[in-house]
């Protein structure tokens, strides 16, 4: 997404749970804990829909919402795979060496040799830790966000450099 924007993406509802009108996202951010205070959301991107969250609770890697008017499994489901956005004010400032997942989207990929690979172009949650999807135009990639792959990830450059094993870019 533009930096630009003044929200970003925090997850997808992808379930409802047992408790009635409760949702369970799976968040696009670094570090979920951020968003403690969550006083709303906004689905799709149109910021017309605008909901408040009662109560947030945390299981994993997933964040169990309760959402205001949303009283019933039924009218839960019907939040199903809605993306959930919220203005980046109603999170903590960043602390330094800190990024958003989504800020990675669009960074040029190198090897720790210096060979171009190719732009991040998705990043996938995952119940471990986040994958980077690199696309080079002909292949993609799967880069798991482990630091012994990914040593550097710098935003000012624009750059994410490397350290693939054998056998991960063929």
């Amino acid at each position: 997404m533009d930096n630009k924007l003044t929200v970003f993406r925090i997850g997808q509802i992808v379930n409802t749970q047992g408790l009635k009108g409760e949702v369970r996202v799976y968040p696009y951010t670094d570090d979920i804990n951020r968003f403690d205070d969550l006083e709303y959301f906004y689905l799709d991107k149109g910021l017309n829909n605008k909901y408040e969250v009662e109560r947030v609770r945390y299981k994993g890697n997933m964040v169990i919402m309760k959402i205001k008017g949303i009283d019933s499994i039924e009218l839960a489901q019907k939040l199903k795979t809605k993306n959930m956005y919220i203005g980046r004010d109603q999170g903590k400032e960043l602390e330094e060496d800190e990024f958003f997942v989504v800020d990675l989207i669009g960074l040029d990929v190198f090897t720790v040799d210096g060979e171009k690979v190719g732009v991040v172009k998705d990043v996938l949650q995952h119940a471990i830790n986040d994958v980077y999807v690199v696309n080079n135009g002909e292949k993609e990639y799967l880069i798991p966000s482990i630091e012994k792959f990914v040593p550097t990830i710098d935003l000012e450059e624009n750059k994410m450099i490397i350290n693939p094993i054998k056998g991960m870019l063929d």
